[in-house]
């Protein structure tokens, strides 16, 4: 459960950018999106694969 204190004469503003920094940090939005909908371990691998093809490619066309 993520939590953020309030600091002395912090803005609402502020406080809600900092909660979603922490959220963001924490990962809990793209778990949830991860997790609402069920996943085969097939479909998890080729999302893998592809991911890692991907960065892959990335970290070759930083060379040229």
């Amino acid at each position: 459960m993520t939590e953020v204190k309030q600091y002395d004469g912090e803005t609402f503003d502020s406080l809600l950018r900092r909660f979603n920094k922490r959220v963001q940090q924490d990962g809990i939005l793209s778990e949830t999106k991860r997790r609402q909908h069920f996943e085969p371990p097939s479909e998890i691998r080729k999302m893998k694969l592809s991911a890692k093809k991907r960065k892959s490619s990335k970290q070759s066309s930083k060379y040229y």
